[in-house]
């Protein structure tokens, strides 16, 4: 058997001796490549971000930014990245390497201050700076947010600088300027990444596992129902860093083709459980608009570029945030096994804390959600951040508004039970009933007794359950509820 490699700056890698559970980080800084840096282990803080070359959207590679800490090194056998260190052009043997474009304008712009979190910056900044559709955004749309070079700011959202050194940052983010044709990284999106290959890395009795197809993980998930599942890892790797988890299994599932399918049909739209949060925003592009909301709120984009909504449904967390959307689209799931797939109302799919139907040996296939999509939809997370938290409440709502009465509504709630939950007794409240000040005050009222909200370090129960009122007064104050819709 081939020794599992990955090709890191261009250099083909052994990963071995590496333990299953070794992250990218650990890897990396062991092989001498120390610009990569540990600062939370939980990719809170972007310190640790490299770049991988991922299936592109507008090009066959994209280069993503990905938090090292988090990605066991086993999971990118076979795949290429590139650090901190890569990003240069070495020089004539005596001479110093030339910066990137990127590492430049940090440099003169005085981007750095104590330097501890630069590379991860300037790898994050990196990834935005060869994002295809960066350069054709318009000028027009500068802001605070997003530069005259159509650079998005939010690509730096999971990178923390604890100098507060932002200003030069941004600075140094809204000056680079577009890949030359001679850029060698620009040049590599016009090529596929590399396939997906299957793994078998095993050490002291502990292994990463991929297979090649569906069939045979869901066959080896039967004969090994021990085993973690991982994709994008955002979860388990902090279970790995911070808990100190260890597994005999752990099985990989983010590069099978069969989980990384888009449809868009007719009646519904079925989102592939492995694609990232990052792959399904692009794709889409706004075409379901209450997801659209749900995304720039959804920790970072350096998570956003490894996370899936098949793992942020598989954990069964009451605070993960794309269930209460979902369960507002009326979505469902596809579960698979080895003896064949089942689809269940995400409504019916959580039983109990970190709980649901999914049997052993069973995986999330995809996410159905049903067409066509409500009309007045909005997605309100009360957090102590505005940008990269933990919600303290989350409210999804989705209503059908004609003529002025509410004909159908739908309000996923999460952070107020042991579950997300559906919001059964305000959707009674309001379905029937004119849009008005009237029925929205009565249906606010019980909205704030909807679930067992508890009292924890994020919020006091009794100001989860007022948040759960105010949303919907929120929604029925804003004059951007599609007042076309509402009155049509």
């Amino acid at each position: 058997m081939v020794a599992a490699r990955i090709k890191v700056n261009g250099k083909e890698t052994p990963i071995s001796p590496a333990a299953p559970h070794t992250t990218a980080l650990d890897f990396l800084r062991e092989r001498g490549l120390t610009g990569t840096k540990e600062g939370c282990a939980e990719g809170e803080c972007g310190a640790c971000s490299v770049l991988v070359a991922r299936p592109g959207v507008d090009k066959p590679t994209d280069w993503v930014a990905v938090n090292a800490c988090l990605v066991p090194a086993a999971a990118l056998e076979g795949q290429e990245i590139i650090t901190s260190e890569g990003l240069a052009t070495a020089g004539e043997p005596g001479t110093p390497a030339t910066l990137h474009p990127v590492q430049e304008e940090m440099a003169v712009r005085g981007g750095s201050q104590c330097g501890y979190c630069t590379p991860g910056f300037v790898c994050s900044m990196a990834a935005e700076y060869y994002r295809p559709s960066r350069c054709a955004d318009s000028a027009d749309s500068a802001d605070a947010e997003r530069g005259p070079n159509g650079f998005d700011l939010h690509a730096l959202s999971g990178n923390l600088c604890r100098c507060t050194g932002y200003r030069p940052i941004r600075d140094a983010a809204f000056a680079v300027g577009t890949p030359t044709d001679e850029d060698p990284l620009a040049q590599r999106r016009e090529h596929s990444p590399p396939a997906p290959v299957a793994t078998e890395y095993i050490q002291d009795d502990s292994a990463f596992l991929r297979k090649n197809t569906l069939a045979e993980t869901l066959q080896l998930l039967r004969e090994r129902p021990d085993a973690v599942v991982v994709a994008g890892s955002t979860d388990w790797g902090v279970e790995v860093n911070i808990r100190s988890r260890r597994a005999d299994c752990v099985v990989g599932i983010d590069r099978l083709a069969e989980l990384r399918e888009l449809r868009v049909e007719s009646d519904s739209i079925e989102i592939g459980a492995a694609l990232t949060l990052t792959e399904i925003e692009r794709r889409l592009a706004g075409d379901v608009p209450l997801l659209a909301e749900l995304f720039p709120q959804f920790a970072s984009r350096l998570i956003r570029n490894g996370a899936t909504l098949g793992g942020n449904l598989g954990t069964g967390s009451p605070i993960g945030d794309s269930p209460p959307v979902l369960l507002a689209l009326e979505a469902s799931v596809v579960l698979v096994d080895a003896d064949g797939e089942r689809e269940v109302p995400l409504a019916d799919y959580f039983t109990g804390y970190r709980q649901s139907v999914r049997r052993p040996g069973e995986l999330i296939r995809s996410v159905r959600v049903p067409m066509p999509l409500s009309q007045v939809v909005a997605f309100h997370k009360i957090a102590k951040r505005r940008f990269d938290d933990i919600s303290s409440v989350a409210v999804a709502f989705a209503l059908d508004i004609e003529d002025g009465i509410v004909r159908k509504a739908r309000i996923g709630l999460g952070g107020v039970a042991a579950t997300p939950i559906r919001s059964l007794a305000t959707e009674a409240a309001l379905e029937g009933k004119p849009w008005s000040t009237e029925t929205v005050e009565a249906a606010a009222g019980a909205l704030r007794g909807e679930g067992t909200p508890m009292s924890d370090h994020r919020a006091s129960s009794l100001y989860r359950s007022a948040m759960l009122g105010q949303s919907l007064l929120k929604l029925y104050a804003q004059p951007a509820t599609n007042t076309e819709a509402v009155s049509s």
